[in-house]
């Protein structure tokens, strides 16, 4: 059957076929959300190696799991909360991963990490504001990074992350001016 476009009604009847159809179907499912998965990941993570691995992670839980997948939400719901989790799992494992001022902790600040990573193409201001994105609490950068990079609606972040669209939206609010503050004093 080669490449299929992603239909997830489709996707859903193949996930309860037989096993060729479940994987044809997962194969569609990974193809179709990897690269939005990982860039949500990298937003949260901002090393590459890192983001590939709980990308992986991510879809390994995902595969593990798929039978216990109901279909009461998107599979980008469901995937995008295996995301989140795995990655508040690596950031509790990796205590001071975004450390801004410690430069004698072995990761290095935000700014030195994106210099030296070899998969950041941004300029000066994207680097800026993702030393502000990091000084965020990680709550709040979930929900920037959600609002802001993937253009999501509250109401989406909401399923994905349990939280009601009221204390998203002032998520979000404060994310955007403590973010405004940080470029403010940089000038």
């Amino acid at each position: 059957m080669g490449l299929m476009a992603y239909d997830e009604r489709r996707i859903l009847e193949m996930l309860r076929e037989d096993e060729v159809s479940r994987r044809r179907a997962f194969e569609a499912i990974v193809r179709n959300f990897s690269e939005q998965l990982y860039w949500q990941i990298r937003h949260m993570v901002l090393d590459h190696d890192d983001a590939n691995d709980i990308l992986q992670n991510t879809f390994i839980k995902a595969w593990t799991n798929i039978d216990s997948f109901m279909g009461y939400s998107r599979i980008s719901t469901w995937l995008y909360r295996i995301a989140v989790n795995e990655t508040l799992t690596f950031l509790g494992r990796q205590k001071n991963v975004l450390s801004l001022d410690d430069e004698s902790d072995e990761t290095g600040s935000v700014s030195d990490r994106l210099e030296s990573d070899p998969y950041f193409d941004g300029d000066a201001t994207e680097r800026q504001l993702q030393e502000a994105i990091a000084t965020l609490p990680e709550k709040q950068r979930l929900v920037f990074n959600m609002k802001y990079f993937n253009e999501m609606k509250y109401e989406e972040i909401s399923e994905i992350l349990g939280t009601s669209t009221g204390a998203l939206k002032a998520s979000f609010h404060i994310a955007v001016k403590k973010i405004e503050e940080f470029f403010n004093n940089a000038d």
